[in-house]
């Protein structure tokens, strides 16, 4: 492959990115001639010129996926920011098992990356409903806006330092050891979550969920976003949750000074009041 990203491609790539995905890369030119130079050098293309080219126009959408992955995909692991968890098994659930009288409980995750996310809270579900699980549906939906990240998720296959925060209880009831390092998760947490492509740029969610969530967690996504569409992204998770349900994001990220409706209940928790 021939040549540096030149400035009027960048530019052209980061403001499609932007217009259609949310995703803030105004000063991360660097940081995308480094994440696409290999996966440009693979698919055959002479330089940057030609590939940004050839995904721009190509109908299927394949190359700008594989753009989109390359450029948001956060490393994840299970158990990430474990204090999510724990809130989840000291206040939410306690709160809204309590609550609910059809035994429905709706869980997202946003931008879900490879499934870590979903499968740990599906996991945290599981364990704190213990024998009345069966009684429940609790089925945690996870979606991206990378179809190949969502495939891997769909697959649950995981190396062993992926799950080397989870309980080693955990380890053996939820995962199947196939051996050479891979570990799938079992039929039973496989059939508690499901995954969908999401663009969180959609003008509003309502209209793809027939109800609405009692927790969502949108972790480390917004950091790509700039101020107004961060705040735009809160106000639909707003109004596609239910009144006193919860919304978690990163820990290194705030929704302070958006003006958003939420209540903040503790570092990186938010609560749509009743």
């Amino acid at each position: 492959m021939n040549g540096n990203l030149a400035e009027q491609d960048f530019i052209r790539l980061m403001t499609f990115i932007r217009d259609n995905y949310g995703v803030n890369l105004e000063k991360k030119k660097t940081l995308v001639e480094g994440r696409l130079r290999n996966v440009i050098a693979q698919a055959g293309y002479a330089d940057f010129h030609d590939y940004i080219e050839a995904a721009l126009g190509e109908p299927s959408g394949e190359l700008l996926n594989t753009i989109i992955t390359r450029l948001t995909t956060n490393y994840t692991y299970f158990m990430r920011e474990e204090t999510h968890y724990q809130f989840m098994q000291q206040q939410m659930l306690p709160e809204w098992t309590a609550r609910i009288r059809d035994r429905d409980l709706r869980t997202w995750s946003a931008g879900c990356a490879t499934g870590e996310e979903a499968y740990t809270a599906a996991m945290v579900i599981q364990e704190y409903l213990g024998g009345e699980a069966g009684r429940w549906d609790a089925t945690i939906l996870g979606t991206d806006i990378s179809t190949r990240v969502l495939d891997e998720a769909r697959e649950g296959v995981y190396t062993a330092a992926a799950l080397e925060r989870l309980p080693p209880p955990w380890r053996s009831k939820y995962f199947v050891d196939e051996g050479g390092d891979r570990f799938r998760v079992s039929k039973r947490l496989g059939e508690q979550v499901a995954f969908a492509r999401q663009n969180l740029m959609e003008a509003s969610y309502s209209a793809r969920f027939k109800r609405k969530f009692h927790l969502i967690f949108c972790r480390n996504v917004m950091i790509y976003y700039n101020a107004e569409t961060k705040a735009a992204v809160a106000g639909r998770f707003f109004d596609v949750l239910e009144p006193g349900g919860y919304l978690f994001i990163g820990l290194s990220e705030t929704l302070s000074g958006l003006n958003s409706r939420f209540e903040q209940v503790a570092p990186s928790i938010y609560r749509r009041g009743l």
